[in-house]
């Protein structure tokens, strides 16, 4: 008995309460896509400023570690030379104690020696001063950089958030929607329906006639078949892109 009231059910729907049960689903689907882009875009856009801010956050600890290293360089270059100067005082003071000139040319070379090495650190030094110049102005491009990133990184994240928070609401609501609406149409239509948004770059499986043209693939519908779609006597699907036809109805 139960069996026999089903079909009489679905006999007493018409073609035209099926269209327009389709084209509800379609209108709940489509705003299920709309949430889901929304947010589909932000957690882009968030991986992509977080990753930004991991290479810099990286690169200035990079050059802060270069900066330290040039400067233990330079601290030592600075021991280096006041131990020249110690060596220098002392093999002066062994030049007055000499028996002969050989060893007294032989600690002149010492001399002549530890002063080049005083020189050479000297060089250095300057040379690295230039390069730690260069380097902090590098580092405050890149913490200013780094600066705006995280202030970026912050504002799409609560963005995030916020529409996480808000649509998620309206998605397991408008999701619940779908679902209910899929049990009041007849399976094979439902199956028909879910290919035709699967294969369809936008979604829409079902698309309103306007101005002549098929909404979906935009071709022109021949005067004919426009009749019978208004009529809606039977499910008419374009001929070019394979979606639902239905009337244009003011929103």
């Amino acid at each position: 008995m139960a069996a026999t009231a089903t079909k009489k059910k679905e006999k007493d729907v018409t073609i035209s309460d099926k269209l327009e049960m389709l084209l509800k689903l379609q209108q709940i689907d489509t705003e299920i896509d709309r949430i889901r882009t929304i947010r589909g875009e932000l957690p882009l856009e968030v991986q992509d400023l977080e990753d930004e801010v991991l290479g810099l956050t990286t690169r200035i600890a990079k050059i802060n570690d270069e900066i330290n290293e040039i400067e233990t360089d330079i601290s030592d270059r600075k021991q280096g030379s006041k131990d020249s100067e110690t060596a220098i005082a002392k093999y002066k003071e062994q030049q007055n104690n000499v028996r002969n000139n050989r060893e007294f040319e032989s600690l002149a070379k010492e001399v002549e020696f530890q002063e080049l090495e005083i020189k050479l650190n000297e060089k250095k030094a300057k040379e690295s001063k230039f390069k730690i110049e260069g380097k902090k102005e590098i580092l405050t491009e890149a913490t200013d950089r780094l600066t705006i990133k995280q202030e970026d990184l912050d504002t799409k994240t609560s963005e995030l958030e916020a529409i996480i928070s808000e649509t998620k609401i309206d998605e397991d609501r408008l999701l619940k929607a779908s679902l209910d609406a899929k049990k009041n149409i007849e399976s094979r239509l439902v199956s028909a329906y879910t290919r035709l948004r699967e294969n369809a770059k936008n979604g829409l499986a079902v698309v309103q006639v306007v101005r002549g043209s098929c909404g979906g693939c935009f071709n022109k519908i021949p005067p004919q078949r426009q009749l019978d779609i208004v009529t809606k006597k039977k499910i008419i699907v374009c001929e070019y892109c394979g979606r639902i036809l239905v009337p244009f109805e003011e929103a």
